[in-house]
């Protein structure tokens, strides 16, 4: 080992070709790494998070998407009884008018217009729980 190996760190500094650093400045520069390492793990926290609520926000979409398909398929089903019961309706009373067609176009506009309104009723819930939350 030669004799400048052996005086040190001032030595050592003179060796690299910079200035010796002063203890303060040696301490400042630690104290702002480590609050760069701290603002690196921060933002890792906050990356992690938002992928959490992200997954969150997901899976409560998904969970409200198949609750709307079940709640459509139950008013679907609704406004096709509805539709079997006018052509039904329709019948009976195309049976019962006898060429009647005055009355059979009445009764069938009555029932059209009930099934036209269980429909719109259908529609019109469907897109309140759209735009609820």
């Amino acid at each position: 080992m030669t004799t400048a190996a052996k005086k040190g760190s001032k030595t050592s500094a003179r060796r690299r070709g910079g200035p010796a650093i002063s203890r303060e400045k040696r301490a400042a520069y630690g104290e702002l790494k480590q609050g760069v390492k701290h603002l690196e793990k921060s933002i890792g926290e906050i990356r992690k998070g938002l992928r959490r609520a992200e997954r969150q926000i997901e899976a409560d979409a998904r969970a409200r998407v198949r609750v709307l398909r079940n709640d459509a398929r139950t008013q679907l089903a609704l406004v096709k009884e509805k539709q079997r019961e006018a052509v039904r309706r329709l019948k009976t009373v195309s049976a019962a008018a006898e060429g009647s067609w005055q009355e059979v176009k009445q009764s069938a506009d009555a029932i059209l217009a009930d099934a036209g309104a269980t429909a719109a009723s259908v529609v019109e819930r469907l897109r309140r729980s759209l735009t609820e939350r």
